[in-house]
């Protein structure tokens, strides 16, 4: 967002259009003077300040490699679900159970390992219990989204060992605004027959600014190419190919919006929000069932500077309480239902520099981070007892420059954790007596950045990283309809522990661009799901037993992006990722991995029009688990056309295209994969405007 001065008339009308219904007040808001630059491509924007540093660095200046989308870029990108919006990102894949449901996986890991958030807040949901929990946030209403991958845990918690994606939606107001501003979008389209819209408004009066937000989705069952069971699983167990042309119970209805109020100072913020959310979607591995789910979300944040005394300058607190719930619907009746209360914050307080001599200064924060969960499962398919898990943690992040020549900067980061984590269940009458379970994870890290010239740099960071085991690590004992399997956890599991490196060589000249890293992790002992080979039930329902067991295991790979101006109106763009992932103890593949991933694109602008065209090869993936069929490879033709309208409205009419080859595309880390593949080539429309 952006500060404009608009006549008080227009601040009168924010009433009425909260009341209108979403796509009422998509259109309404289009009907705005156009406040944008006249041409885009010759604006340089500076680099971003983003997740993975307290200290509101540059991402360029990041220790950590960071991937951000925000603007126009995050707009044209969005798709039904976090884990799909961000998907071909470096080192990123997604669990893509069916077109609804959908978690971001890191570098390999997946589930509590990446650390999912909201404005710098965990997401408190049941998205990391089961595949086919969708995540609680909706794309549509989103500003700005970070990802930042490897280990995280220092700031964000001790889970995130595999990275941490952080949702940011500006609902509590964090600057000074005198106007209104806002933003709104419609589509229409795809494979799944999308009809969408959003609405975002802000307006204040240099002192007190309030945001709301509105949205609506509504999509069909996804159009494929062919069949929804897949080649290979026919022929492994004799499931019938039916279906064709269509993935059927994959439709989902939902809305939300929000209300937020801060009162804005020179100095900082404090403010309040509320947001609602409700999905209805249906589950792809069940014909029969959809999820009805609904959270409800209180925030509240401040944040204040400029501080005169020697010892602190800036404090920081953020907090949230969830009421989050969903009902799994057999035929339309409820058959289980989760639920998720709990209260998340931290406090973070930012210390003036430490003189250590020589001209060499200390920067950085002191944090204290806690939250208390309860966690319910209630109906015939409940497979884990009520839980409540509390964590609190003191963390400290260390940044040291090196060196007075602003084109020679060197930095060294170091940061340590320390926490304490309760896993306690409850008297359960399926589940026996209660028990107990308390850690102590703490985490460390080192990291150096060393720039070589003005536009050449390393950088690397060591860490340590201990992760408590999960409620449902702990304490599952039943059977999961939504992953055909009889899963059993294990109370004696001790802390998750880790050590891992990575390094990135970067390259920098004007607007070009280019970054290569590897990275290493090696755990002790890795708790994951794997199938005993056992079949468990009564006779005519077997499931196969899978059980959470803790095995030495190593994630290796490689990730490439860069971004090359041709012209002044072309840019190529090229990005790739590898992992590589075994379990140590016997030289066995781990499961969903996804293969070599290899991309390139080109992107022109030129006035009012632009174009872009796209293209992913994702290689055949056969270093495959046991019991876990392979994958064949797949090209991935995309193509975007924009066109700012000539108006003196700022609106934008786009389509996309994607699959263009109509390839048969299953993503390998997928639970779901052999059967429910992505959608056929397709074409979306959308309109999109900015005031």
């Amino acid at each position: 967002m952006f500060q404009i001065q608009q006549s008080h008339a227009r601040l009168s009308q924010l009433p009425y259009l909260l009341k209108t219904k979403p796509i009422v007040l998509v259109l309404a808001s289009f009907f705005t003077p156009n406040v944008y630059a006249a041409d885009s491509t010759q604006i340089d924007l500076p680099a971003l300040a983003v997740t993975g540093n307290p200290l509101g660095v540059g991402s360029d200046e990041l220790v950590v490699p960071v991937s951000v989308l925000n603007g126009r870029e995050l707009s044209l990108r969005r798709e039904g679900t976090l884990g799909e919006t961000l998907n071909g990102i470096p080192g990123v894949t997604a669990t893509q159970f069916g077109p609804n449901a959908s978690r971001p996986v890191i570098r390999g890991l997946d589930g509590e390992r990446v650390r999912i958030m909201q404005n710098g807040i965990g997401i408190l949901d049941a998205s990391s219990l089961s595949f086919d929990h969708a995540v609680g946030i909706d794309p549509l209403v989103i500003e700005q989204i970070d990802v930042v991958r490897g280990p995280a845990a220092l700031l964000y918690g001790g889970s995130a060992v595999g990275g941490v994606v952080n949702a940011i939606d500006h609902r509590i107001p964090k600057e000074q605004l005198d106007g209104i501003t806002g933003r709104a979008e419609t589509r229409f389209g795809g494979p799944d027959s999308t009809r969408n819209g959003a609405a975002v408004v802000d307006v204040g009066n240099g002192q007190f600014a309030i945001h709301a937000d509105v949205y609506t989705r509504k999509t069909s069952d996804l159009d494929i190419d062919g069949f929804a069971v897949s080649r290979r699983k026919s022929e492994a167990d004799g499931t019938p190919r039916e279906n064709r042309g269509k993935l059927v119970n994959s439709s989902a209805d939902g809305d939300g919006g929000a209300l937020g109020a801060a009162l804005t100072f020179e100095s900082g913020y404090i403010g309040a929000s509320y947001s609602t959310l409700n999905n209805n979607y249906g589950v792809v591995a069940e014909e029969a069932v959809r999820i009805d789910m609904k959270s409800d979300r209180w925030d509240v944040a401040s944040e204040f500077t400029g501080f005169e005394n020697n010892l602190i300058n800036r404090v920081k607190f953020r907090m949230a309480y969830t009421d989050y719930e969903h009902r799994e619907l057999e035929d339309g009746e409820v058959g289980t239902t989760f639920l998720n209360r709990g209260v998340e914050g931290s406090l973070e307080t930012g210390h003036a520099k430490i003189n250590l001599g020589n001209g060499l200064a200390l920067n950085g924060v002191i944090g204290f981070q806690f939250n208390n969960t309860n966690f319910e499962a209630l109906g015939d398919e409940a497979f884990v007892p009520s839980v409540n898990t509390q964590n609190k943690a003191l963390y400290v992040y260390e940044e040291l420059p090196i060196g007075s020549d602003e084109k020679a900067m060197h930095k060294i980061t170091l940061g340590g954790r320390l926490g304490h984590a309760n896993v306690d269940s409850k008297d359960n009458a399926s589940f026996g007596t209660g028990q107990n379970n308390s850690f102590n994870p703490n985490s460390y890290a080192l990291g150096g950045l060393y720039s070589i010239n003005e536009s050449w740099s390393l950088t690397s960071n060591l860490s340590h990283n201990e992760r408590a085991p999960s409620y449902f690590e702990l304490y599952a004992n039943g059977a999961h309809v939504a992953t055909g399997q009889f899963e059993v956890g294990n109370t004696q599991f001790e802390k998750e522990k880790s050590n891992g490196i990575d390094a990135q060589i970067r390259w920098k000249d004007a607007k070009n661009a280019f970054s290569l890293g590897a990275y290493y992790t090696r755990f002790s002992n890795f708790i994951g799901l794997f199938e005993t080979g056992n079949l468990v039930g009564p006779p005519g329902e077997e499931l196969p037993e899978a059980q959470f067991r803790a095995v030495p295991a190593v994630f290796k790979g490689l990730e490439f992006e860069g971004k090359i101006w041709l012209s002044n109106q072309l840019t190529l763009n090229l990005r790739g990722d590898y992992v590589h992932a075994k379990e140590k103890r016997t030289n066995e593949y781990l499961p969903r991995i996804a293969p070599l991933r290899l991309g390139a694109g080109l992107q022109y602008q030129f006035n009012s029009f632009s174009a872009k065209l796209d293209v992913l090869r994702a290689f055949k993936q056969d270093n495959t688990a046991d019991n876990e069929l392979a994958t064949d490879g797949y090209t991935n033709v995309s193509a975007l056309v924009a066109y700012k309208l000539p108006t003196k409205l700022n609106l934008e009419l786009f389509a996309k295209a994607n699959n263009l080859l109509n390839d048969e595309i299953r993503e390998h880390a997928s639970f779901l994969k052999d059967i429910s593949p992505a959608g056929e080539r397709a074409l979306l429309i959308g309109l999109r405007g900015d005031f």
